[in-house]
């Protein structure tokens, strides 16, 4: 049967660094670009049919290395707008509040002093689920197709975590449940009618599904 495949971009200087990436276009990193062509060989053993990728460089540069093609553009795949905590790590944010949650309490919007602040007012975690929920009901038909053909999702951090909470049933707080490191590829399946998870965080030697080995911690972007 199809599955769903999520892969996070590779490598970037602010993923290196923990650093909060949603508008900003950084490259990928030379480490960044191996990671991704590290997914060539394992991608290229499955049934892929629908490729949606975000619209930022990392991910489409990411999608391209990985030998996927045909790719379209899923404005709706863009990460987390971070708003005023762009470029922002998480200790960064709490010494000014040390109780603050992205997952339930979302981000500020860009301040006046930003040129784009109009334009990255943050978002809550109902609005990505929101962004994701119309995401699944686009892919729903292709999963669902007699040919079994994957569908591909080439994205970030949080809002793969969020789209895969809201896969499973769960609010889109519960994305937090869901580590993701850069250049990984997770597996959504079902069982039983229901949708549930394959594989979750693998490097490129399980993509396959000969295992599943985590690879390093990286932070959302």
């Amino acid at each position: 049967m199809a599955e769903l495949l999520l892969v996070r971009h590779g490598e970037t200087e602010w993923s290196r660094s923990h650093k909060h990436t949603s508008w900003t276009d950084l490259p990928l990193t030379p480490r960044g670009e191996e990671q991704a062509r590290a997914l060539r060989g394992p991608l290229a053993a499955r049934k892929i049919g629908l490729i949606l990728v975000s619209p930022m460089d990392r991910a489409v540069r990411t999608a391209r290395l990985a030998g996927l093609e045909d790719l379209t553009v899923e404005p709706d795949l863009r990460e987390w707008d971070y708003g005023g905590y762009e470029g922002v790590t998480t200790d960064e944010i709490h010494r000014t509040r040390p109780d603050w949650n992205l997952w339930t309490d979302g981000v500020p919007p860009a301040g006046p002093d930003h040129p784009d602040h109009a334009d990255h007012p943050g978002e809550s975690p109902e609005r990505i689920g929101d962004r994701v929920d119309r995401v699944l009901a686009r892919i729903a038909p292709d999963l669902a197709a007699a040919d079994g053909a994957d569908v591909v999702l080439v994205a970030h951090g949080h809002v793969l975590r969020v789209l895969t909470a809201r896969r499973l049933g769960l609010p889109p707080s519960a994305g937090a449940l869901f580590r993701l490191d850069t250049a990984t590829v997770s597996r959504l399946g079902s069982e039983h009618g229901r949708p549930a998870m394959v594989a979750w965080n693998v490097g490129s030697e399980s993509i396959s599904g000969q295992g599943a080995t985590g690879s390093g911690g990286t932070p959302a972007g």
